[in-house]
């Protein structure tokens, strides 16, 4: 009998998604779900196996079709490819420049789905990504009310996590490595995975939901390490890179439960809310989710704009 490898373990207790745009990495590792962002599919998009789906959006889009709506139809080719791979769900994230619009961010959102089900993709099976910012949050409250499910990303915060719950969207991603990449910046220090801060910030996060009996999904991602993802065995969904996955597939160690909501009814956690006064404020407090936040947003705009290049360019 084969002795099951780490990753098979962690599929036992945790959902594995997939954070890449490659088909064949999906293909690799038979994740449940899979989880893009415009960094993502640009790195994926300037592969030659993929130039044909660009061709696709762009004959699909007309001679008349602005340049973002020939990124969405990419956008959702992309998902359309993935969902024939993963049995569950992908996500497809809303432009970043639409992270303090929460009207905009609805509109884009209900186009994207309108793409989606044209193609035979049930709204199910799509997660739409909002950046956490009040607004995003509102906008996914809004969504929720006409069954299009919300991923809440670049979420670095307890108030983010708190106001997303109470919002009832359906998942948040809380950034792992990126919260780690700021303290060990900013302090100096290296930290052992059960200290690590990003693992202690979703622990504290999972905790809290089951606590309290909020439905809303945890996925830890961003991750830089192994022990980050073994540390938070048993979490909701996690999604890993590639060469994590990799590292877990490879390794035959022993993979222990870490997250259980059986045992989160005894954290030592107080109920809060957040109004948006609230909320901003104590964001505002936060120095790390502050800067990670914005530095998220802009990077992801950039590459937004890249991707918008590229097409431009394919198009003459």
């Amino acid at each position: 009998m084969n002795t099951p490898t780490q990753l098979d373990q962690l599929k036992q207790f945790t959902v594995v998604v997939a954070d890449t745009g490659d088909f064949a990495t999906i293909k690799e590792f038979t994740p449940r779900d899979a989880t893009t962002n415009p960094s993502l599919i640009l790195k994926a998009a300037a592969l030659p196996a993929y130039a044909p789906l660009i061709d696709k959006a762009i004959m699909e889009g007309g001679t008349g079709a602005s340049t973002g709506r020939i990124m969405d139809r990419v956008l959702v080719l992309f998902g359309h490819e993935i969902l024939q791979i993963v049995p569950g769900r992908v996500s497809t994230e809303v432009d970043a420049r639409l992270s303090f619009d929460c009207a905009g961010s609805v509109t884009k959102a209900r186009e994207i789905i309108g793409l989606y089900e044209k193609a035979g993709i049930p709204r199910e099976r799509v997660l739409i990504k909002l950046a956490a910012t009040w607004e995003g949050i509102k906008a996914a409250e809004q969504l929720h009310d006409d069954k299009i499910h919300c991923n809440l990303t670049l979420l670095f915060s307890f108030a983010q996590a708190v106001a997303c719950a109470e919002a009832k969207v359906q998942l948040i991603s809380p950034f792992v490595g990126r919260i780690y990449d700021w303290y060990k910046k900013n302090t100096g220090q290296e930290y052992a995975a059960p200290a690590d801060p990003g693992v202690i910030s979703v622990t504290q996060i999972y905790n809290y939901y089951k606590k309290f009996g909020h439905a809303t999904e945890v996925m830890g991602a961003s991750f830089r390490t192994k022990g980050q993802i073994t540390e938070l065995a048993g979490c909701d969904l996690l999604t890993i890179s590639p060469q994590l996955l990799g590292e877990l597939k490879s390794s035959t160690e022993p993979l222990a439960r870490k997250l259980d909501p059986v045992a989160a009814q005894d954290a030592n956690l107080t109920r809060v809310s957040f109004d948006e006064k609230a909320f901003r404020f104590a964001f505002n407090e936060d120095q790390m989710a502050t800067e990670k936040t914005s530095e998220g947003i802009r990077v992801f705009a950039a590459d937004v704009v890249k991707l918008e290049n590229l097409i431009k360019q394919k198009r003459g």
